[in-house]
């Protein structure tokens, strides 16, 4: 029968998620304080590119996440807590991603004036009622005693916009089994928004380079514009809509362009997905005649695999953007060229 080997292999899942997590596992992320310039720590990579795009040379931009790390279970260093104490701005992208960051920031130094703000804010976020596995209220990893005595101003607290302030609001209307979808990012659409706020965060902290600040997010703008128009006509072309996808991250982008997204697993990529959703999918795969199952290239593509192969279909890589390689960042990969690549195999897909 089809699903015989597909329930043997459900066997093996423990093995497979193990290796889902083995990326966040070694690397160390880099950058220091410059003395004379506005100093902008960003968690992931989206917020560092499109901050140091819109910041130019008039900022040093710090991206805590390491090169091949995905975001969604990693937390920060004793290193990390001292720079962001020296900057003047944290970006974060907030909706319930980045689960350390209320702590992160009550280890911050008593004195920090850094100013903490979540960039998707005014995204029309998307609730789900799949475990987001974000680590909320997970704790900053304090090596030294530098950490564990700092304490962040009463002021931060009340400046900081954190995560369960981003989205609780609508938790509390839909009930405490909704959670807030964080991809914001994949969708240039929301991107947009995004950027406007980190422009506007350099803006207040920074008014003196208002102009260049200005200009630079224009250039950055119209290229974001640009990509959500070609996303707008290319997909609006093809016959198929469904996309299944190893890790729910394409919300924002199916439903700005009119996709249906299903996934493998769930808000975070090493959620665990049950035997019944596997057998679901595979019967989805052959009911729709779907071609390709998608998988990214940050975590294991093992259990994607394995449902294709069950399927008898193929794999391809569809990107959350979520971080680079080391191999995409030496051959100059950012933003725009993945997103062209997953509009590009998203076309072939949906024939």
């Amino acid at each position: 029968m089809f699903f015989t080997g597909l329930t043997k292999k459900l066997l093996l899942m423990p093995a497979l998620l193990a290796l889902l997590v083995l990326t966040a596992c070694g690397a160390k992320s880099g950058g220091s304080i410059v003395e004379g310039k506005v100093n902008v720590v960003t968690t992931f990579y989206p917020i560092y590119e499109f901050t140091s795009e819109i910041g130019g040379d008039d900022i040093n931009a710090i991206n805590l996440l390491p090169v091949g790390v995905e975001p969604h279970d990693w937390t920060p260093r004793s290193q990390d807590i001292i720079n962001t104490s020296k900057s003047q701005l944290f970006l974060y992208n907030g909706a319930g991603l980045e689960g350390w960051v209320p702590n992160f920031l009550k280890s911050l130094d008593k004195g920090s004036e850094v100013k903490a703000v979540a960039v998707s804010e005014g995204v029309d976020y998307i609730m789900t009622d799949e475990d987001d596995g974000h680590n909320h209220g997970g704790e900053a990893h304090a090596e030294d005693e530098h950490a564990e005595e700092s304490h962040a101003e009463d002021a931060h607290e009340h400046e900081h916009t954190e995560d369960e302030h981003a989205d609780n609001h609508a938790e509390e209307a839909a009930g405490d089994s909704l959670h807030t979808d964080p991809h914001t990012w994949v969708s240039p659409k929301s991107a947009l928004i995004m950027a406007e706020n980190i422009k506007n965060s350099l803006i207040a902290a920074d008014p003196e380079h208002e102009a260049g600040y200005e200009e630079r997010y224009s250039k950055l703008a119209e290229r974001l514009q640009a990509l959500d128009s070609k996303f707008e006509t290319e997909l609006a072309k093809l016959p198929n809509k469904e996309i299944v996808v190893s890790h729910q991250a394409f919300a924002y982008l199916a439903r700005d362009y009119g996709l249906s997204q299903h996934a493998i697993m769930g808000l975070s990529p090493d959620a665990e997905p049950r035997g019944q959703d596997l057998v679901n999918l595979a019967n989805l795969v052959k009911d729709e005649g779907i071609k390709y199952i998608f998988f990214e290239e940050l975590v294991s593509d093992k259990l994607a695999k394995t449902l294709a192969a069950e399927a008898g279909v193929e794999t391809m890589v569809l990107n959350p953007v979520e971080g680079l390689t080391e191999a995409q960042e030496k051959n100059g990969d950012n933003y725009f060229t993945l997103m062209e690549k997953n509009l590009q195999n998203l076309i072939l897909a949906l024939q």
